[in-house]
């Protein structure tokens, strides 16, 4: 009993059962996770740049507003092709001995998930606009404005990376991004989701009770219709391209009377959607990424997108059928 009546021994004891208890609580079980769970393979750590985008992303307070995690469930399908898994995270290390780094999953979600943005919108033209002024690519965008990651100057050097939209600048001077906007945007582009190796079961996404009841009906409509081109258009398309196919001057051209669009061989309009597009730089348009590739389009999903952007806007062109863009895309491997 010596033990209650010494407060040294009895603080001693109690200390001692605390630190038994968090190695087998918590520090073991923690290693062994960390030992279990590897980084997918194509992971690759964080360069320089990135990593400062990253620590202005924590500085920013995006993680407010967006997450970097796909749940799994039905409504999450816009933001990644799977569900997020540990292994996601597996490659994100301490920033020093005293800091642990964030994983900046989030827990609210005001704008879009991050987790896939680097394949889902990888132009650095449409993400630096964006942070500028999001109502310049996203009319009813509650985003704030960044303006302070930009410059205005008079003159801009060769390196500079410049706005190219009208009405950007003020008096006469031009929108110049900081390194700071670059660094953000860099980290931004770096978000993606890595496919598992093969053999790895997928996990799926969970249907809500009214999706499971509605399935065996709106499966059997999608067959007699077909895809829904607007609706492919819209999550692929039309941040640049806007939805009223007009783009953004300067900036993303029109598909309104589009040569490209209007000609009735789809050879050109699938090239550009599976392989990108630069050929207009010199006009002071940024580079069209491959969203067909970097979205995993299936022919089936392009020849909607096509077919949709060459009957709206007033735009009257050929339909095309998936057996053209089947062959189209064959020839471009």
């Amino acid at each position: 009993m010596d033990l209650y009546s010494n407060h040294k021994k009895l603080y001693m004891a109690a200390l001692g059962f605390f630190l038994v208890l968090t190695l087998f609580v918590a520090i073991m079980p923690a290693l062994s996770n960390q030992q279990m769970t590897a980084v997918l393979p194509g992971s690759r750590p964080l360069n320089n740049l990135e990593k400062e985008g990253k620590n202005i992303f924590i500085a920013e307070g995006c993680v407010a507003c967006h997450t970097q995690q796909v749940r799994n469930l039905d409504m999450d399908k816009n933001w990644g092709s799977r569900p997020s898994i540990a292994a996601d995270y597996a490659g994100i290390t301490r920033t020093d001995i005293w800091r642990n780094t964030a994983t900046l999953m989030g827990s609210e979600r005001t704008g879009p998930d991050l987790t896939n943005v680097g394949n889902r919108q990888s132009s650095e033209d449409w993400h630096l606009l964006h942070l500028y002024n999001p109502r310049l690519v996203v009319s009813a965008s509650v985003m704030p404005s960044y303006e302070w990651l930009f410059e205005l100057k008079e003159y801009a050097y060769p390196e500079d990376k410049v706005l190219s939209i009208p009405g950007a600048g003020k008096e006469d001077r031009k929108v110049v991004a900081s390194r700071q906007a670059m660094a953000l945007v860099a980290y931004l582009q770096s978000l993606k989701q890595q496919k598992l190796p093969d053999g790895r079961a997928v996990p799926v996404f969970l249907y809500n009770e009214d999706a499971v009841k509605t399935s065996a009906a709106t499966s059997s409509a999608k067959r007699e219709t077909g895809l829904d081109g607007e609706a492919l258009y819209a999550s692929n398309c039309s941040s640049c391209h806007q939805p009223n196919g007009l783009g953004i001057p300067g900036a993303f051209p029109s598909l309104k009377g589009s040569n490209i669009v209007l000609d009735p061989d789809p050879l050109v309009q699938v090239t550009v959607i599976m392989k990108g597009y630069d050929g207009r730089a010199g006009e002071g348009y940024g580079a069209m990424p491959a969203v067909g590739t970097n979205n995993n389009l299936k022919p089936e999903e392009i020849a909607a997108i096509i077919n949709h952007e060459r009957s709206s806007w007033g735009n009257q062109s050929k339909q095309v059928t998936v057996e053209e863009v089947k062959m189209i895309i064959s020839s471009l491997k």
